[in-house]
């Protein structure tokens, strides 16, 4: 029976660490992500959208999700959006 010594060289190190996904540093940022992907904004809007967030209150653009959502049944939700958060 072979016995498990494990890694014998650093290249088996590095090859065996899989890559995540890096976690949101400040709370607006995953409120941001979060509206990109509710609302299907694209990728030209995005950085509109982390500035918005980064400004504004976590309840006002909570809101103007919900507002957006309920509101806007067809067309371009993001335009919506906008429009809210600009009010």
């Amino acid at each position: 029976m072979q016995i498990n010594k494990g890694p014998e060289n650093i290249k088996d190190i590095f090859s065996a660490k899989k890559p995540g996904k890096k976690p949101p540093a400040y709370p607006w940022q995953d409120l941001a992500l979060r509206v990109i992907n509710e609302l299907a904004i694209p990728n030209f809007k995005r950085g509109a959208v982390f500035r918005v967030c980064k400004e504004k209150s976590k309840p006002f653009i909570e809101g103007c999700l919900n507002d957006t959502k309920e509101l806007c049944k067809s067309g371009e939700m993001w335009k919506y959006f906008f429009k809210v958060v600009g009010r």
